[in-house]
């Protein structure tokens, strides 16, 4: 049983053939998702997948890269989703500074505000971090993060911001980079991340794990995610699937 806690399903990507994505997911042994959505689109996009599927889940929240985009209402409107029963968790949000469409000023204010959110409605965050650990670090401490807690998604950090986050009540998630042959940083992180706090994920369609690397994602790959931190960690397949989905649910609150 795999839990894949960051999927999106709601890419234009699976527009043909979401029914037959999800149903080789569940051949795989992929029980339990969540689709991530991060502007007026792609929420949408994820309460509609959500609400058709027993085990699907959904996050929402207001990517950095379209920060310059969100208004009030959008706020609001985030807010008023938080107690939909479908809704797990508020993200992705975050910082990234490799794309320029935000400015850094606004990504900041956009980041802080749905933190703050989160405490209000008692939701754990899913954060995006891209060429911004430090920056995203600060701002989680000062904004006292640690009260909600989260996830460190597609985690691609030094094993010294990972420590930081779990400091905060963070989970870290890897994706496909794990298995990629010259991804020293993942593998080190892997490693030393404690089994309580360990997540894994696809972040599908992007970052397909090797084999498939380059080519679209799907939630049935997470199983050669789940493989690789088995083997770092030196542990069976069954016991890092257990634990994840046992981490997974007890951070989601799902039953």
């Amino acid at each position: 049983m795999l839990f894949d806690t960051h999927v999106h399903l709601n890419a234009d990507q699976f527009e043909e053939d979401l029914a037959e994505v999800i149903q080789r997911a569940q051949e795989a042994g992929v029980t339990h998702m969540v689709v991530v959505g991060f502007d007026e689109k792609t929420i949408k996009g994820a309460l509609a997948i959500a609400e058709a599927h027993e085990n699907i889940y959904a996050a929402v929240g207001w990517h950095p890269v379209d920060a310059i985009d969100m208004t009030d209402q959008h706020l609001a409107w985030l807010e008023e989703l938080a107690s939909h029963p479908k809704v797990v968790a508020l993200g992705e949000m975050g910082l990234d500074y490799h794309w320029d469409k935000s400015p850094k000023d606004i990504q900041k204010e956009v980041f802080r505000k749905q933190i703050r959110l989160a405490k209000k409605v008692n939701l754990p965050i899913i954060i995006h971090n891209r060429e911004a650990s430090q920056d995203i670090v600060d701002i989680l401490r000062e904004e006292e993060a640690s009260q909600v807690g989260g996830i460190m998604h597609c985690f691609s950090g030094s094993v010294e911001i990972a420590k930081a986050c779990l400091d905060m009540n963070f989970h870290i998630s890897f994706g496909g980079p794990v298995t990629f042959k010259n991804a020293k940083k993942p593998k080190e992180v892997a490693v030393e991340v404690p089994l309580d706090r360990l997540l894994i994920e696809t972040d599908c369609p992007y970052l397909a794990p090797h084999p498939y690397r380059g080519k679209r994602n799907e939630p049935a790959y997470v199983e050669l995610v789940a493989k690789q931190i088995a083997e770092l960690k030196e542990m069976t397949y069954e016991e890092l699937t257990k634990q994840t989905m046992e981490n997974a649910k007890k951070l989601f609150n799902i039953m």
